[in-house]
C-alpha cells in the first residue's frame, strides 16, 4: 500500500500553474520535524509535494508560507532528461487531502 500521511509548515506559497485541458496543479514544500535530532544535523525534512483538480484550488485558496498542514497522499517516483542531457530522477508527494492544524 502506497500511502503517506504528513504533518508540517509550507516552506513557501503553493505555485499554482494550470494544464491546457485546464486542470489546477499546485506544487508546495513541506517542512516535517523530525522526531529525533542528532547534534548539528537537520531538524526538519523538505518533501515536495503536488496537488491536482480541487485540492490544488483549495491550497491556492487557503494555504500561505509558514502556515502548518496536514495531508494524506501518495508516494509518486518519476524521471526526466534536463536540458544539459543528463536524467534526473524525481520523488513527489501526490496530495489527495488537505487539512488545517491550526486554527
Amino acid at each position: 500500500m502506497n500511502s503517506v500521511q504528513l504533518v508540517g509548515r509550507l516552506t513557501r506559497d503553493p505555485d499554482v500553474r494550470y494544464t491546457d485541458g485546464g486542470t489546477t496543479v499546485a506544487r508546495f514544500t513541506l517542512a516535517v520535524d523530525r522526531r529525533f535530532k542528532k547534534d548539528g544535523g537537520d531538524e526538519a525534512d523538505f518533501i515536495s509535494c503536488v496537488a491536482f483538480g480541487k485540492t490544488a484550488e483549495f491550497l491556492e485558496k487557503w494555504f500561505r508560507k509558514g502556515q502548518h498542514l496536514g495531508l494524506t497522499g501518495r508516494i509518486q517516483t518519476g524521471s526526466y532528461v534536463n536540458q544539459e542531457g543528463t536524467k534526473i530522477y524525481t520523488t513527489d508527494v501526490v496530495t489527495e487531502n488537505v487539512e488545517f492544524v491550526e486554527s
